[in-house]
């Protein structure tokens, strides 16, 4: 599938590794030149020579996208480009904590990654999108954003508000030729979850491939606002379940065991 209509230029924040990296990979094979938007410079500068090898010009942008003035940084470096895909791909819990046991200043972090930077961001390349009357958004959500949990307190409260925001940019920017979407996404074996440990082999967890959720965003892209990978729809749906108590308690079971707690 070719996803050139949506170039000439995609920004992807948060595009060094993991589902970011397969995005990069897939619009590159599509012929659509990329901003790459990271924290560590080493593996951004590897995607991005990854992506010049399939033959379309690439540009890096070395920024902690929780920092005030990350915004200004990327899009300073898009300026006179026509960037017609954004892709919003950072989204860490940066402060896994009891929310008692933690200081208010690194859930901060956790709100400014997920919101407000996403929120500028937004904001700048839709405008602009909006103007030309083309181009495409693309949210990363997580599932945690469907009910509360032990250590995403914080986390969790910024994922149900960012489905929230990009169902109703959806609804502004459906008339306008832009395509809004949500990709909500479950476990999936990237290397930051790799690195904080998590057990991949809990039984009846459903783990997703990075290269499989990418595909899956960028080919539901026009049928938004919300579309959740990885074959987690069901498990999505009973999380909307009334009974609250039935259903946190019961993911928090789960939440135990994927996080060696158990």
């Amino acid at each position: 599938m070719s996803y050139a209509k949506y170039g000439p230029w995609a920004v992807i924040a948060g595009g060094s590794e993991g589902v970011g990296a397969e995005f990069a990979r897939l619009l590159a094979e599509s012929g659509v030149n990329l901003v790459l938007v990271a924290r560590k410079p080493q593996p951004l500068e590897a995607t991005a020579a990854t992506c010049r090898e399939l033959g379309v010009e690439v540009r890096s942008v070395a920024t902690d996208l929780a920092s005030p003035a990350a915004p200004a940084d990327v899009t300073a470096a898009t300026d006179g480009l026509e960037v017609g895909l954004f892709i919003y791909n950072a989204g860490a819990n940066t402060c896994s904590a009891d929310f008692l046991d933690a200081d208010l200043a690194d859930f901060q972090k956790v709100i400014d990654l997920n919101i407000t930077t996403m929120m500028a961001l937004t904001q700048h390349y839709g405008r602009l999108m909006r103007e030309r009357r083309r181009g495409g958004i693309l949210l990363v959500g997580s599932m945690s954003g469907y009910l509360g949990s032990v250590r995403h307190t914080v986390y969790g409260g910024v994922k149900a508000y960012g489905r929230i925001f990009a169902e109703g940019l959806w609804l502004e920017l459906r008339d306008h030729g832009v395509d809004v979407l949500e990709l909500v996404l479950g476990v999936t074996r990237t290397p930051a979850m790799e690195r904080v440990g998590l057990n991949f082999d809990v039984p009846g967890m459903r783990v997703a491939d990075p290269a499989d959720v990418a595909r899956e965003g960028l080919e539901q892209l026009p049928n938004g606002p919300v579309f959740v990978a990885g074959g987690n729809a069901e498990d999505v749906a009973r999380r909307n379940d009334p009974d609250r108590t039935k259903v946190v308690a019961g993911a928090h079971r789960m939440m135990q065991k994927l996080m060696g707690l158990t």
